[in-house]
Order: C-alpha cells, then structure tokens, then sequence
C-alpha cells in the first residue's frame, strides 16, 4: 500500500503491508538456515552439559546428584538471557544480541573444559546460558518480522527446528567424541562452531527491517533490504516507509501490559511456563520412568527419544495449520497432549504403545511450544516484540527448572507410574485452557494486523467497546 505524505509530497509505503504481499522466497529461506543454524548451536550447547555428565561425573568422583546445580545454572542462565537480552534487543536491534550472544555461548563452550571443580563450572555454565538465552528470542523476532502474515507461523516453527536439531545431533556427536577424545571435546566442538559462524552472522544476517523503520533509520537502509525480498520492485526517490504501530517509549517490559496486552501477556506465561515444565519433566525422567518398568538403559534412551522426534514432526505439521486458526489450533494441540501425556503412565508395560504416546506428546507438547514461540511473535507490535518473546521464554524457563524438581519429589514419594504422568498430563491441561483463553480474547484471524492488535485491544478498552 502506497501513499504520499500531505505536507512535502513524499512518497509513502505501507511496511507491514508491503511484506505481507511478498511471495516466501529465497532471501526468506536464507534468513530461516542462518536463524536456524544459531539455535541449532543454541540447541547443542544447552545439551551438552548432559550429554557429558556421565564421563565428567566419573572423572572427578562424582554423584550423579552433584551436578544437579550445575544444570540448573544453565537453566537459570538462559531464564534471565532471555528477560535481560529481549528488551536490550528492543532498543538496540535483533541483529547486535544475536551476534553478541552466539559469540558468548560460543566462548562460554570453550571456557567450560577449563573448570577445576563444580563451583567453576556452575559459573560458567550460567554465563553460557546467557548467551544461549539471549539467542533464541531473537531468532524468533527476526525471523517473524521478515515473513509476511500468512506463512508466518510456518518459517519461525522451522526455524525453531534447527534447536530441535542441534539438540539431538549434538547428543550422536558427543557418543563418537567422548570415547574418542574424552567429555572436554564436546565442548571445543561446541564452541569452536559459534565462533566460527559470527563473522557470517556479521556479515550475512540483515537487521530487522521492521525494527529500522520503527527507529527511523535511513530509509535507503529499508529499501535495501526490501530489495533483496522483491528485486524487481523499484523505489521512487526520498520514498518513506511506515509501520503503523505505536512508537513505545519507556520501559518496554512495562508495554507488555498496556493498551489492552495484560490479559494475553500472562496468559502467554501460563502457555509457556507449563508447556516448558511438561517438556523437561518428561525429557528429564522418561529414560529413568521406563528403565524402573524394565526396559534396559539403551531401551529406555531409544524410547524416550521418541518425544523429540514426535516434536519435531510435529512442529513441521502444524505450522500451516497454526497460521491459519491461530490460539484456536493451539489450544485443541494442548487438549490433545493431555490424553498423549497421560496415556504414557497406562501404556507403560507395551514398548510399542508407550512409544506411540511419547511420539504423541512430543508432537502435541514440543509442537504446542514451537507454535507459542510463533504466534507471541506475532502478538506484540515491533518495539516490544524481542521483549515479549523474551519474557514468555523466561517463564517458560522458570517451569523448565521447576519440571525435573517436580519429578523428582514424585518419583521419591514413591507416587505410581500412572499418578505421577496424570500429574504431567495436569500441565498440558493448564496450557490447554490457557492457549483457549487467547483464542477467545484474540479471535480466529490472526493476531498482527498492520496495527498492534494489542494496540487495537487497548483503543476499544478506553471506548468502552
């Protein structure tokens, strides 16, 4: 949409608009492999502490207990990564905290060999987090705000896939390198990797043009990049480009509750908190749950990985679908990853049904989760959009913590295989009704229009509509 302004003649595009009305091309899917590439990265240093603790715990004489703090000092390094870097990332630029915090983790990685004892490396593993915090809400703010609306959903849950990726891939990896060359090098590959990708970063990804234009910087920096998304498209002269959303000044984690936002902000932390508790509840004690019924070490791991490869199918399934019903479909995934949670506690003596309900809950579970990144993205207008995918993350990262410690006071009370997966089924049920409550307040059409519909959920609250 194009327009002139009133007082000097300048031509005037519509951004949002103007992005919308784009095909999904190659400047899409180039900007999706690096997004992807830095949380795949992301996905394979958050693991990698786990997927050396066997080998370090022997090496220093350890209890597998005592190196329960350290995993939580990742955790809770990535929980307050993503509440501090979100709002940094609102005023800075996407572009500067992806590069910064892949830089950090990288360097964090090929800090962590160099610990003495536990205390170095739970500090380290904090700062690690960090960066790993602050990386993730980012991608997901870049990679929404370069997509047009109706395939929005899509490219971020892909994109998403590649932590899914690194995650799993990193685990292989580690299973070759540590009989090879011990737990140490783990960590030099996962941290050599991030260093290695920040000069592309620099030089490859572009900043937010969304976030340009809400600045007011240069508008030939804007009609660059929009270039690369339509190269045939030519732009008049001293053109001026317009996102019409309000410009937030202030405090920006204040924003996420006003004009009308409250009601969605924290039901978005309810979806988050308890879809990320479910998920590390069940990646945590599947393995030890199905090992106590009888299925061997190497059974149970085989098995239990069957939640990150329903999440990952999943995440690619519903992307079409979510851009289309929005929290609608959201919120029947959540409905249906009850019964699949719940299901695991029952199916416990059949390999084969258990599988399929892992598959399931990982498909309705990590999928759901995937989805929520999406569509919070798409929520928040531009000024505040790192920030409220930031604070989302970082509740969802308090029930990440929360989910094993919740297991582990089951498991020692001695509650039933069945008790303690309906108590796991519990958690989907409140993100479920959660994910409900944002389908009535936000609709079946998608939530971004070219105004905030935060913003337009505000100006009706004052009109009293």
């Amino acid at each position: 949409m194009a327009g002139h302004d009133a007082k000097a003649g300048t031509p005037v595009i519509d951004l949002v608009d103007f992005i919308d009305r784009q095909p999904v091309g190659g400047f899409h899917f180039r900007l999706l492999l690096i997004c992807a590439a830095v949380l795949f990265l992301d996905g394979f240093d958050t693991q990698a502490i786990g997927f050396v603790a066997p080998a370090l715990a022997r090496e220093w004489g350890l209890t597998k207990g005592a190196l329960g703090p350290v995993f939580s000092a990742g955790l809770f390094g990535l929980m307050i990564g993503a509440l501090v870097f979100g709002p940094l990332a609102d005023r800075i630029g996407r572009k500067t905290i992806i590069v910064a915090s892949t830089l950090a983790f990288g360097l964090g990685a090929l800090a962590t060999p160099l610990a003495g004892d536990v205390n170095a490396l739970l500090m380290i593993r904090f700062l690690t987090g960090l960066g790993l915090g602050g990386a993730m809400p980012n991608a997901v703010a870049m990679t929404a705000e370069f997509n047009p609306q109706r395939r929005r959903a899509t490219m971020v849950m892909i994109m998403f896939c590649g932590f899914s990726i690194g995650a799993a891939l990193g685990g292989l990896l580690a299973a070759w390198l540590i009989p090879q060359f011990g737990w140490r090098a783990v960590f030099v590959v996962g941290g050599l990797a991030p260093l290695v990708i920040v000069p592309i970063l620099i030089l490859r990804l572009p900043e937010s043009v969304r976030f340009l234009a809400t600045r007011g910087h240069a508008p030939e920096r804007v009609a660059e990049l929009l270039k690369q998304i339509s190269p045939h498209t030519a732009f008049a002269p001293g053109v001026q480009f317009q996102v019409h959303e309000p410009q937030l000044a202030g405090l920006p984690v204040a924003h996420l509750f006003r004009e009308g936002r409250t009601p969605v902000t924290l039901l978005l932390w309810v979806v988050f908190f308890m879809s990320l508790l479910d998920i590390y509840f069940l990646a945590n004690w599947l393995p030890t749950v199905l090992n106590d019924l009888g299925a061997s070490v190497s059974e149970a791991v085989l098995i239990g990985s069957m939640l990150q490869v329903g999440g990952v199918v999943g995440t690619f399934a519903l992307g079409s679908v979510i851009d289309r019903f929005s929290f609608r479909a959201l919120a029947l995934v959540y409905f249906a990853a009850v019964f699949a949670v719940g299901a695991i506690g029952q199916l416990g003596q059949s390999a084969t049904l258990v599988s399929v309900a892992i598959f399931a809950a990982g498909f309705c579970v990590i999928g759901g989760q995937i989805a929520a990144n999406a569509l919070a993205a798409g929520f928040y207008p531009t000024s505040v959009r790192a920030t409220g995918v930031g604070w989302a993350l970082g509740m969802g990262r308090v029930g990440s913590i929360v989910g094993p410690l919740v297991g582990g006071v089951l498991l020692a009370g001695k509650w039933s295989t069945e008790a303690v997966f309906l108590t796991a089924a519990g958690a989907a049920l409140c993100a479920a009704l959660a994910a409900f409550g944002l389908s009535r307040i936000t609709g079946r059409k998608a939530v971004e229009q070219p105004t905030s519909f935060g913003a337009k959920l505000g100006t009706e609250a004052k009109a009293g509509t």
